[in-house]
């Protein structure tokens, strides 16, 4: 996470969220274009959010043995436009939570992310984990 990205934090402010956004995806796919006219006032903030995130996700100290001791269900949507880093991190969580479920969303990204685009079916993968947690509790 931090060699991707901690370099934006050295680019020009203009050219942070585009870069950010690129981030996201795997190679070849391209952002959403942007909508016609102005933006909404709230993405005034919006540059300056994501990066403080950035910021703050690679300065950050996982405790990974409090992670492994979490035997609780942990369901990770997988979106197969994704950057390849989000299916690394499934794969590393996956050693670290003894009950993962990974699931894989064709055709989405993180930007139009499975809760967005299919939230029936995370919906009904999240009562399934918890029906399952609730059988075994």
């Amino acid at each position: 996470m931090r060699e991707v990205f901690l370099p934006m934090l050295q680019l020009p402010p203009e050219q942070r969220m585009p870069a950010f956004l690129r981030a996201q995806l795997r190679e070849g796919v391209e952002p959403p274009s942007m909508l016609e006219g102005p933006p909404p006032p709230w993405m005034a903030d919006r540059p300056a959010g994501v990066m403080a995130f950035v910021r703050a996700v690679s300065a950050a100290d996982v405790p990974i043995e409090r992670l492994k001791a979490f035997d609780r269900p942990v369901y990770y949507s997988l979106n197969s436009l994704s950057n390849p880093t989000w299916e690394r991190k499934a794969g590393r969580l996956g050693e670290l939570f003894p009950n993962m479920t990974v699931e894989l969303y064709e055709g989405l990204s993180h930007l139009n992310s499975s809760h967005a685009a299919e939230p029936e079916r995370v919906a009904a993968a999240l009562r399934r984990l918890w029906n399952s947690e609730a059988e075994a509790g």
